[in-house]
């Protein structure tokens, strides 16, 4: 599950910074932190929040969480092999036995914080997303 929520104090509405946390979710409730140094930024017309849509924060946030992009000769099927393998094993240091290619296989929820709702004019129940 990732939990985005704007990152900048003051509304700008010519930027739009977002912040990411990316959590597990397990099967007794806990959840147990995998990223939390993840976000993006955007600049524009001073609108850039009304025009920024639920659908496109939503895809931005399951994007900038991983897997990245291939580079350096590596292959996309490599790519998405050693992003659930690092977070497989950050769950294994937690005493979390799981696959990584399971891991992988997971829904992937995104919940959108409130102050970042009230900027793109959408209600809190609007706030979560799955695949």
């Amino acid at each position: 599950m990732t939990f985005v929520e704007a990152d900048d104090p003051v509304a700008d509405p010519r930027q739009m910074s977002v912040s990411a946390r990316h959590e597990a979710v397990l099967t007794n409730g806990g959840r147990v932190l995998l990223l939390a140094d993840r976000g993006w930024s955007a600049s524009g017309p001073p609108s850039i929040w009304a025009m920024a849509s639920v659908e496109e924060i939503v895809d931005t946030a399951r994007m900038v969480v991983g897997p990245d992009e291939p580079f350096g000769g590596r292959s996309q099927k490599n790519m998405e092999e050693d992003h659930w393998s690092s977070l497989a094993a950050v769950l294994q240091r937690r005493g979390v036995e799981v696959d990584a290619a399971e891991l992988g296989r997971l829904p992937h929820d995104v919940v959108l914080g409130e102050q970042l709702l009230a900027r793109v004019g959408h209600q809190p129940d609007d706030g979560v997303q799955s695949s």
